[in-house]
């Protein structure tokens, strides 16, 4: 056993980066030559393939998108007016009242039935769905789900339903990327990608927002920040975005508020109390929706028979105020261009958000965005009524904003969302304040929003932070802990224990048993493979069998390489210790990194999460009280050859 000269001990201590400079700003020369391999993404070739796939993918989510809008007048139409037609209807101006009564229980059963009989998937209002199955199923959607969704939702939604197509349309669209992918070979994550692109894609040709769809896709559905799939995501918004034009137009879905280019200061400050107001508004929506869930669950009933009893609760909804029923585009149109009457915005503040949140309890296949599009609308307007007046439908569109931050708890694709829907540019430092305001209050109170409380209520857990992986920030060069101990490849097991065990034996014992994996170099000074500490505990005392035969495959690694990177290669090799070597010389040992150090890692980032202190203090020094304090940060293992600080078991000494 020797202590080898060659291993090189870490520059600085384990945490410590290197000290700048003091002739320049910038790094030393040689730092770049270190870090030359290491960059700002990590963007495999393989991302132009999938972006290439996302072409066709977002092409067929647009078409899929606007077959469903077609497919939920027609149904309209011949629900209510009794004609056969594409054209746009509404279900509110019948002339006949039990068909506003009785329509909506029809097409509950219908949904009932095609759920039982067909896939229970199609319950529910689409962005759970596809978040489970990005979660849980590997990101596969069955074939069958595209067509089953799109029309169960045609039918729920052109029979009255209060719901939305944003959310079908984003399972379906969700699907064709999944079934494209599930033809080809890829991976589980390039499976996700697809998946993901068609559904922001089938959400861009709805609304006509391609980046509020990739904000969405961002903040909800890849879970990741990463070039890998934005690229394909953004890809399939705009081709989809481009396939909608020759179809339904270019022009902002909704007509604008005219929004001043300059606005008092007190507009801003009731901004925030409209935002406050609008995260009330959403967490009373969530409450609604689950409670309506829990007391479905309670019923004694099939599941199959809810989306009726829903239905039921729609119709008497409609015969109160008929134009609460379907998507309700036209609606939100007089909302936001100041149009729309006390009766209207009553209406619909008050009907509109019962049977909507009851009624999707039922577990009925519909969207959730519009219906928050009409009743954060109606909420902005009755503050109209109060507020100053600024523009026509100026408090709709802002409380609009902040319903969909509070609701969603995507704040940025709320914002985005109204700028598309209106192009009222004007309007986005107040449509800032409102959504980020309710987003605020909603994170506090609740913990999960209206999306991903029923994913929660599957025993799946969800986070939607996203932060840079300590491990990612980190080099092995800062963590690494010295060689203590090598061995030749001659050596037996048994001269090695007789040499630990023996009264004066020139050996650093407690290195040693610290170590716990140690390198075996072949007589030209080459490594040859590493042996564990177990190998010498499960050995016979007189087991002659020379290291080089005993030895496996090193698992090697460089000391400019990030931890985040050898975790990884830990994971696929099945190890928790690495051996460290020299980039330019591979025969150079340079230390040991195991998963202690990953760990040590990952405490400096709670260290600086968590611990708080003042750098900085208007009383001179010389005034200060004198405190004894230690250093903010307890690292691994000094730079010097100390020994590891691996807990020493006499059991072990004696065994050994």
């Amino acid at each position: 056993m020797t202590t080898p000269d060659h291993a090189r001990k870490p520059d600085r201590a384990p945490g410590e980066h290197a000290p700048p400079s003091p002739s320049a700003p910038s790094a030393p020369r040689a730092l770049p030559q270190k870090i030359a391999h290491l960059g700002d993404f990590h963007v495999p070739p393989r991302v132009a393939v999938i972006a290439a796939l996302a072409l066709p993918v977002g092409a067929a989510a647009a078409l899929v998108a606007v077959g469903l809008l077609k497919l939920i007048a027609l149904f309209t139409n011949l629900c209510f007016h009794g004609r056969f037609s594409f054209g746009s209807s509404t279900p509110g101006t019948t002339s006949h009242w039990w068909l506003i009564l009785f329509m909506p229980i029809v097409g509950g059963l219908v949904i009932g039935l095609m759920a039982r009989y067909g896939s229970e998937k199609i319950r529910g209002h689409g962005m759970p769905e596809a978040i489970e199955s990005i979660l849980v199923g590997g990101s596969k959607v069955q074939p069958r789900l595209a067509v089953l969704k799109p029309v169960s939702s045609a039918i729920g939604i052109g029979t009255g339903g209060p719901f939305g197509a944003e959310g079908p349309i984003i399972m379906t669209g969700g699907a064709v990327g999944s079934i494209l992918a599930q033809f080809l070979h890829v991976t589980t994550d390039e499976r996700k990608t697809l998946l993901v692109a068609g559904s922001a894609a089938g959400m861009a040709a709805t609304f006509n927002s391609p980046l509020a769809a990739i904000l969405l896709a961002v903040e909800l559905l890849l879970f990741e920040w990463r070039p890998r799939s934005y690229i394909p995501v953004a890809v399939a918004a705009v081709t989809a975005t481009l396939v909608r034009e020759p179809i339904l137009g270019s022009a902002p879905l909704f007509g604008g508020a005219h929004v001043p280019v300059q606005l008092p200061l007190s507009a801003y400050g009731l901004c925030l109390v409209a935002g406050l107001a609008a995260g009330v508004l959403a967490l009373g929506a969530t409450a609604l929706v689950y409670f309506s869930e829990d007391l479905f669950a309670k019923l004694p009933l099939h599941w199959m028979w809810w989306p009726a009893i829903g239905g039921l609760i729609i119709g008497v909804g409609g015969l109160i105020e008929p134009r609460a029923l379907g998507v309700g585009y036209d609606v939100i149109d007089q909302l936001l261009t100041g149009r729309a009457t006390v009766g209207l915005i009553v209406g619909i503040l008050v009907v509109k958000t019962l049977i909507w949140g009851l009624s999707l309890g039922s577990g009925t296949s519909g969207g959730v965005l519009a219906p928050m599009f009409m009743i954060g609308g109606a909420l902005g307007a009755a503050e109209g009524l109060i507020f100053p007046t600024v523009s026509p439908g100026f408090w709709a569109l802002v409380s609009l904003a902040g319903v969909l931050g509070g609701v969603m708890r995507s704040p940025l694709t709320g914002i985005v969302f109204c700028l598309e829907l209106t192009h009222e540019m004007n309007a986005m430092l107040p449509m800032v304040i409102t959504a980020s305001s309710a987003y605020l209050l909603s994170v506090i109170v609740l913990k999960r929003s209206v999306l991903t409380e029923k994913i929660a209520r599957r025993g799946l857990h969800l986070t939607r932070e996203y932060s840079v992986d300590p491990l990612e920030v980190h080099l092995v060069r800062q963590l690494e802990t010295p060689i203590t101990a090598t061995f030749r490849t001659d050596e037996t097991v048994a001269d090695i224990k007789r040499e630990l065990t023996a009264p004066h034996g020139s050996h650093d014992f407690d290195g040693f048993l610290a170590q716990r994996l140690y390198p075996v170099m072949d007589p030209a000074g080459h490594l040859a493979g590493i042996v564990t500490r177990s190998d010498f505990l499960l050995s016979s005392p007189d087991d002659r069998t020379p290291l080089g035969e005993l030895a496996r495959p090193a698992v090697t690694a460089y000391n400019d390489e990030t931890l985040r990177t050898i975790a990884n290669r830990m994971a696929t090799h099945h190890v928790t210790r690495v051996v460290i070597i020299d980039r330019a010389d591979p025969d150079r040992l340079e230390g040991l990194l195991s998963l202690r150090q990953l760990l040590e890692a990952r405490r400096i980032d709670q260290h600086e999460e968590h611990h708080s202190e003042r750098i900085l203090t208007l009383v001179p020094r010389r005034f200060r009280p004198a405190t004894a304090s230690g250093p903010s940060v307890v690292v691994a293992q000094s730079a010097g050859p100390a020994t590891p600080t691996t807990e020493r078991h006499d059991p072990v000494k004696q065994n050994i």
